[in-house]
């Protein structure tokens, strides 16, 4: 038996020693302390591998451990910084262990801990094991029942899983609370909130006409920034049944949220624990794009009653299997409630700047790991995003109604069970008639595939050559052959569509496809709506991108294709600066594309500003073999003043005929509006056309809404001065009462190209004021400065990555998540020119040198291995 850090490989993977049946928690919280009893209702397991049985604990006191009500001495069992051991175990029996917990110091945001004037609980994926000592591990399946008593002054509310069966008072000035939760789960979504708390109620009344009782918990004050996210509720509970026939299967689904988590929420049965960030939204205080993440965020907690409670993953290793299809039921819901193209070019971005550098870097680890030392460093963008392309690919493959009957086939098949990725395939392959080999590739290789498609055009014969090949990952050297689904549709130069939309699987390493009467020149449309998660090169003349951006009649196809333009000028811009040269000027294709775009309006004004956008500094690195972080700065704002110059009569007009009107709604015309508004406020100003200042002002002064006021500030940070200092105190004092609203103020702190932002990022973390255990500030800062400021993060002297470096030892000794996910932020430093790189390595030995959590220790060993990225 040992108890030190261990890689956990998934092929290792044993059944349970022992399965608990029923589990019957008491929560005694004391002012200062809190006791837990727990009752378990355990038979030994006949798959199991025999031998002592392992609980999972750290962080708490063991007061008592009894077998059948029998007290076990100190000699018969064997306690460990992180872990229980037991012995010589009846086949059937009921232990009871008695812990302390100390709430108000867990800054790690795991277990039971203090969040302002509530406490509450965080298990997935181990911190159940800081409350008591349990078989911490998704596989093991109980029925939980739990009694919380508490002071009724303090603690007036008091709420765990399951239905409320009974309350009353305990003895004089506290009162109790009892739950039942009649469906076997893990202990990783086991929950429980008790607080004093203000709360919005409504119900829900479902298909077959049962009648669910709903609220949203916050503390006292928040309340008329919640009726959003209860809203949306409503909208996914509707849209789950209307889609895949999923009624709701408790008596109530309450929703709290919380200023302190590490996370964005989590979907605990019938309690679900949110992050105010997840859940607060009112047109003061909230933006757009606050509203469409609350909406989304609140459905993918609700669709997990199914896709991650109902059935749920054998180990942590198929955490994709509850997340990937999860994300991608709140990807269709946010598609089905908001606009469909531009819905989907955000999920494309994310891909994009996020998951492709992840699958590039040392981090690179497929949608089904093969080990790790600290599961919570693999909450990452490829289980979550990738994992939900992977099913967006066997949707398209299968057909939309062939895809729902299979999910539902999987959920009845494997209903109250913890099942694998694999059971998943094999459920999608006896429902659509899928062949799915080739393509369980995806799940067990990292890397994004390189598609490669050429064509040649004769005699209206058109042949389109397709391959593809994928680049050497971390511990994987040699790729297999993907099954990868390429969406086609040919149009000629007057955008009249020649060869409809299709849907080709390219499953060999080089393949070609033939279309005959096609007439010539032809402009194929490829990867039509990110069709799968690869990188895309195509022989596709300027005029063909120029007559994709304005006639394609995918949205993601038309806003790639400006997307390709953009990119190849800023490529040159990018080019120029490193070699001391002139810029080149807008190319004509270019300047004929945005003055088409510029004089006809599409009707989704979303996707007006999408198009309009500039590809970001990331995906603009991701063209170079090596970033320059300061080259490509430089570069895209030199490309925002060309535009801006080029065409300021135009992006004057159109920021004048979307300016702000009326009272706010939060829809999809209206967002729209505000969104191409503040594109072109921003070029405007990036320009610096005269009167700029003056009308970010009036925007600011007269806005009714965070959206409209951020876009005036966020104009205003590429003109210094007195009235960008002016806006910017005003903000800060008319909000600062508003923790959320602040952390866009600390954004904008250190955003601003112009100042010293390190130094200003330094000044804010020593202030007294900034609460550095929160996660969202230091999300809002740090990561404003990282994301949000790279050349002045990046800047010569290492100060930036000094910054880093002390906050993460700091944050690392109360909270290795959050400390683990900040080192993750120069990991990828061979990806840099050497002038940043070596600053970066130079950070990561400092953290190596240090003591640290698993957590950290992981990512920085993975960013130090001598291995290519």
């Amino acid at each position: 038996m040992t108890d030190q850090p261990q890689r956990q490989y998934r092929l290792d993977y044993q059944p349970p020693a022992y399965l608990v049946d029923t589990v019957a928690l008491d929560f005694d919280i004391q002012e200062n302390s809190t006791q837990v009893t727990a009752r378990l209702a355990v038979t030994r397991n006949s798959a199991g591998p025999g031998g002592p049985w392992r609980l999972d604990g750290r962080g708490m006191r063991l007061m008592r451990v009894a077998i059948d009500g029998a007290d076990l001495a100190a000699d018969a069992y064997e306690l460990a910084d992180t872990a229980l051991w037991l012995d010589d175990l009846p086949s059937v029996f009921e232990l009871t262990i008695v812990t302390e917990l100390d709430p108000e110091t867990n800054l790690s945001l795991e277990g039971l801990y203090r969040s302002g004037a509530i406490l509450c609980t965080q298990c997935e994926a181990t911190g159940f094991s800081r409350i008591t000592y349990f078989p911490d591990r998704p596989d093991v399946m109980a029925r939980f029942t739990t009694r919380i008593e508490a002071d009724a002054a303090r603690y007036p509310v008091l709420l765990s899983n399951g239905n409320c069966t009974q309350t009353g008072m305990a003895q004089p000035g506290r009162h109790y609370a009892i739950y039942e939760d009649p469906f076997a789960k893990p202990c990783y979504l086991f929950a429980l909130v008790a607080g004093d708390l203000g709360v919005i109620r409504d119900t829900y009344t479902t298909a077959s006409g049962r009648e669910v009782a709903l609220a949203v918990f916050t503390e006292h004050g928040n309340e008329r920034q919640c009726h959003h996210a209860l809203d949306a509720l409503k909208k996914a509970m509707a849209w789950d049944e209307a889609t895949y026939d999923l009624e709701y299967d408790l008596d109530q689904f309450f929703i709290v949220a919380v200023g302190s988590f590490n996370m964005g929420a989590m979907e605990n049965k019938g309690l679900n624990i949110f992050n105010t960030a997840c859940v607060f939204a009112h047109p003061e205080t909230a933006t757009d794009a606050d509203f469409a993440r609350v909406r989304d965020v609140v459905a993918h907690e609700y669709f997990h009653n199914y896709t991650g409670n109902r059935v749920t993953c054998r180990d942590w290793f198929q955490l994709s299997l509850k997340e990937g299809l999860t994300v991608y039921r709140e990807h269709q819901f946010a598609i089905d409630h908001g606009s469909p193209g531009v819905t989907r070019i955000e999920q494309v971005r994310m891909i994009r700047d996020i998951q492709f550098p992840e699958d590039g870097g040392p981090r690179a680890h497929p949608v089904r790991p093969d080990s790790y030392i600290e599961m919570n460093n693999f909450y990452t963008i490829t289980v979550y995003e990738k994992g939900a392309e992977l099913i967006r690919m066997i949707a398209q493959m299968a057909g939309r109604q062939a895809f729902t009957d299979a999910v539902k086939h999987y959920l009845h098949k494997h209903d109250g069970q913890a099942v694998t990725i694999e059971d998943f395939v094999v459920a999608m392959e006896q429902t659509t008639g899928l062949d799915l080999v080739q393509f369980r590739h995806w799940y067990s290789h990292a890397g994004t595939p390189r598609v490669t498609l050429t064509q040649q055009h004769e005699n209206n014969t058109l042949t389109l050559t397709l391959s593809q090949s994928t680049p050497a990952t971390p511990g994987q050297p040699d790729k297999p052959v993907f099954d990868i689904p390429i969406s086609l549709a040919v149009f000629d130069t007057a955008g009249n569509q020649h060869v409809a939309p299709q849907l080709v699987r390219l499953n060999h390493a080089r393949q070609q496809l033939v279309y005959n009467d096609v007439p010539e020149p032809a402009v194929v449309s490829a990867l039509r709506g990110l069709s799968a998660p690869v990188k895309l090169t195509q022989d596709t003349a300027e005029r063909d991108r120029v007559c994709l951006m304005a006639h394609d009649s995918d949205p993601v196809s038309r806003w790639d294709a400006a997307q390709s333009l953009y990119m190849t000028h800023l490529v040159a811009c990018v080019e120029a600066i490193r070699g001391d040269r002139a810029l080149p000027d807008l190319g004509d294709g270019l300047c004929q594309a945005i003055d088409r775009l510029l004089a006809d309006w599409p009707a989704d004004r979303a996707l007006l500003a999408e198009m309009l956008n500039l590809p970001s500094t990331v995906q603009i690195g991701e063209a170079f073999e090596r970033i320059d972080v300061s080259a490509i700065a430089d570069a895209r704002r030199a490309v925002r003043r060309q535009i801006g110059s080029r065409f300021e009569q135009q992006l004057t007009a159109l920021a004048t005929a979307h300016a702000p009107q009326g009272a706010y709604i939060f829809d999809q015309d209206a967002a729209g509006r505000r969104a191409v508004f503040g594109l072109a406020l921003g070029y405007l100003a990036e320009t610096g056309v005269e009167g700029i200042e003056a009308w970010c002002r009036s925007v600011y002064d007269n806005a009714d809404n965070m959206t409209d006021r951020m876009a005036a500030l966020g104009a205003l940070q590429y003109c210094p001065g007195t009235t960008r200092d002016q806006l910017l105190d005003d903000f800060a004092q008319r909000f600062a009462d508003e923790p959320l609203v602040m952390d866009k103020w600390l954004r904008l702190q250190v955003s601003a190209p112009d100042i010293d932002a390190v130094a200003r990022a330094r000044a804010l973390l020593q202030d007294p004021a900034f609460d550095f255990t929160n996660p969202n500030r230091l999300r809002a800062l740090l990561g404003g400065l990282v994301r949000g400021n790279a050349p002045a993060f990046h800047r010569a002297d290492g100060a930036g990555y000094a910054l880093l470096v002390d906050e993460i030892l700091r944050i690392d000794a109360f909270n290795p998540q959050m400390a683990a996910a900040l080192a993750g932020l120069i990991a990828p430093w061979q990806r840099y020119d050497e002038r940043y790189g070596q600053g970066m390595r130079a950070g990561l030995a400092r953290l190596d040198a240090a003591r640290l959590s698993d957590n950290t220790r992981e990512i920085v060993a993975s960013g130090l291995a001598d291995v290519p990225a």
